[in-house]
Order: structure tokens, then sequence, then C-alpha cells
């Protein structure tokens, strides 16, 4: 049987794709490597003392995990030494890391922005956890970054993916020009094609959400939680609740299997609770290059303009007509409001 590594498969879209230069390249090479040591310690992590609380918070009031650490500082020392990127951001992070002055990189052309090690809290419990990466192109020429290289949205992400630690390593990405998924060969050390042009389906039957926040959600969200519920088997329902709490793990089983996956807004988070920018933005991507669909609930995911490297943003994604099931509901709630 042929095999293909992800070396071989970026090398040979090269001549099919404009953004995909030796600078590209290399970057997503960069990122592949520190996958590859992400998910030796991740496989480690039983026999090692890399479990358990850090003790610290991230930017988010998050409690870090030691895991968390360790793929933040791989991530961004890999991507810093490869010399291709202008900027760096990462969740555990205030502020990004600009590289674009004279005594670093300032003729690096790529923005990365990445959750180093999403689901972490999850680790200790051996579920799967991910890494969600999302890459631009400056806008700007050369020289110091503008505020419209900060300003760019998800619809200008060149690259965006994720990688998913579990009962085998896989790393999925787009370039824009479908998805395609690739599976670490421990015995070889490679990414190699597994899952070519994955197409999320139509309609799946599995939903995936918070419940223990039911009493926060909007009467839309509410509502569309019944439609799952009821008997219908001419629509397949009711579907199969399947919520795992670890959000790479989650949209990679609705990426395959087809399902949705709801991170609305609440009472206690009003604009949402995961990040535009390392987390939405590049899943979102990721679910329209697949056939499926992402959404706020009133606009598209990647349509948001960006105001700050930590935004909120409330998460409905998945197979494109489940996604515009819940749309409907969202839609007919606001009219009520709005007549009432």
């Amino acid at each position: 049987m042929s095999i293909q590594t992800l070396e071989q498969f970026i090398t040979e879209q090269q001549t099919q794709f404009p953004q995909a230069k030796g600078e590209f390249t290399r970057l997503l090479q960069s990122i592949s490597l520190a996958a590859k040591i992400v998910h030796r310690e991740v496989n480690k992590a039983g026999l090692a003392d890399i479990l358990g609380k850090q003790g610290s918070q991230n930017i988010q009031g998050e409690e870090q995990q030691k895991l968390d650490v360790f793929a933040d500082y791989y991530f961004l020392d890999i991507l810093k030494k490869a010399g291709e990127c202008c900027y760096l951001a990462s969740e555990e992070h205030e502020d990004g890391l600009d590289l674009s002055s004279p005594s670093h990189y300032p003729n690096g052309k790529y923005m990365v922005y990445f959750d180093p090690l999403d689901g972490s809290s999850n680790i200790d419990a051996n579920v799967s956890v991910g890494t969600i990466f999302s890459i631009y192109r400056r806008v700007s020429p050369s020289g110091e970054l503008q505020d419209e290289d900060f300003a760019q949205t998800g619809r200008q992400q060149v690259a965006a993916g994720y990688v998913i630690y579990g009962s085998s390593t896989m790393l999925v990405y787009s370039t824009g020009k479908g998805v395609n998924g690739f599976t670490l060969d421990p015995s070889i050390g490679e990414f190699c094609l597994s899952h070519p042009q994955l197409r999320i389906p139509e309609l799946g039957k599995t939903y995936s959400i918070n419940e223990s926040n039911y009493n926060q959600f909007s009467a839309g969200i509410k509502q569309y939680l019944q439609f799952c519920k009821n008997q219908d088997p001419a629509t397949q329902r009711p579907y199969t609740s399947r919520y795992i709490g670890s959000l790479v793990a989650d949209f990679h089983r609705n990426l395959i299997q087809g399902g949705i996956f709801l991170y609305p807004e609440t009472s206690t988070y009003p604009n949402g609770k995961l990040r535009l920018m390392y987390e939405c933005n590049p899943l979102a991507f990721i679910a329209e290059q697949a056939g499926g669909k992402a959404s706020t609930g009133f606009l598209p995911i990647l349509d948001i303009q960006p105001n700050a490297l930590h935004q909120r943003c409330p998460l409905i994604i998945g197979s494109v007509r489940m996604v515009e099931e819940v749309l409907l509901y969202v839609k007919e709630e606001v009219e009520l409001i709005l007549n009432s």
C-alpha cells in the first residue's frame, strides 16, 4: 500500500496552491514537529511527573495543567526558531509575541494563533485532548505589524488545523482547498495521509452541549434541545447526546460521523466562552472547507471582526443541516421578541 507523508503531501501542494511556498511549507513542518513532541509527552504522561495542576492560572483565569505549560513552551519555541513567523499568540499568555522587529524576524510573513492543549483538564482522566492552530499572512508589507494585520477576519486565514491526541494522534488541516487528515505512525515518526478530502455529513445523529448550563440558555437553544430529544423516525430523532468536554475531541467526532457542537451564550458568559482567534475561527474554517457550517447563532463565525486577542464568542458548528435547524429556532425567538 502506498504511503504519503505529511511532508510529501505539503511539497506536492506547492505546485498547486500559490500560498504553499517554501516558507509556508516550513511553517507547517514546524507545527508537525511540535505536535510530535507533545504526542510523546501525552502518551507517557502516566509514567512521568507531568500530570496534574501546574499551580498557576493562564490569562483566562483557568487552572494550568503541567501539560498546558509543556505544550505551550514547545509550540512557541519551535515556531519562533523556524523564522517564518512575525507574530505568535497562545491561549496561555496575555499578550502575543511580536517578532517583527529587526532584532527578531522582520521578514516573517505569518501570524500564528494557537491553543497548545485544548481540553487539558481531562488529561488526568485519559480523555482525548488536542492542539488548535490558525495561520494568517500579514497584510502590511514589512517592518512593524500594523492594525490591519490584527483586524483580519477568519475568512482571511491561509490555513487552520488541529491535532488530536487520542487512541491515535491525528493532524487535520486545510489551506482553503478542502480538509485532509494525517495519522501519526509512531514506528516511522511521520504523519501519514489517512483521511483525504474529509467531508462532514450534511446531517448527523449526535449533538454535543454542556446541558448543565441549560437554565442559562436562551429560549431558542432550549427549544432546539427539545427538538433533538423528540421522537421522529422520519428525521432520525431523537439525536444522541455526546459531550466529551474537549472541544477538539467533540469536533473531530462530528467531522467524521456528522453532528453538531454548541457552546452558545449563557447568562454567565453573555458573549460566549470559547475564544475566537484560536478556537472558533480555525475550527469554523475547517468546518466550512469540509462542507459544514459555523455560526454564533446570528453571524457566521468567519465574518466576525476581531477586536481583542482573547475575544470570546458563541459557537454553533457542525453538519450544515443541523446548524441551520438551530438558526431557525434562534430566528423564531428573535422575531417573537421583536413582535412582542
